[in-house]
């Protein structure tokens, strides 16, 4: 039995978003940057789920993107803008697999951070179809 080679979901969108000019001055990685309070425009990129398909071998990530603004405007922008890129990675690679699906499970919704009091955030959630070569 061979070890499998997942794929970094969370790595695929991040690289997917962060030179997408919708998406031009918004920080877009995995993790906040230095200093961030959520006041920043930003999108973070973390994996909450999912389930691996073994006959399949079809990784199913679900996956959050906080989008944060200046202001609750500017929050929302960077979800809608968020959400429209991510919604055209159906049939992209990276690495070793193949984004075959996309469907959006929890559409952008106004979720304030409680840890850092001073954010305007939007969070959606995503599942994304991985079929490994």
């Amino acid at each position: 039995m061979s070890v499998l080679d997942f794929p970094d979901a969370e790595r695929l969108i991040v690289d997917f978003l962060k030179n997408r000019p919708e998406l031009a001055g918004t920080t877009v990685d995995n993790r906040p940057p230095a200093g961030f309070d959520g006041t920043q425009k930003a999108v973070l990129v973390s994996r909450v789920g999912g389930a691996w398909v073994d006959d399949q071998h079809l990784d199913q990530p679900l996956l959050d993107l906080e989008a944060y603004g200046p202001d609750k405007t500017a929050a929302h922008a960077v979800a809608l803008a968020a959400r429209a890129c991510v919604l055209e990675l159906a049939g992209t690679a990276h690495g070793t697999a193949v984004v075959t699906d996309v469907a959006e499970s929890d559409g952008p919704r106004w979720l304030p951070d409680y840890n850092r009091p001073r954010g305007n955030r939007y969070l959606a959630t995503v599942q994304l179809r991985l079929r490994l070569a």
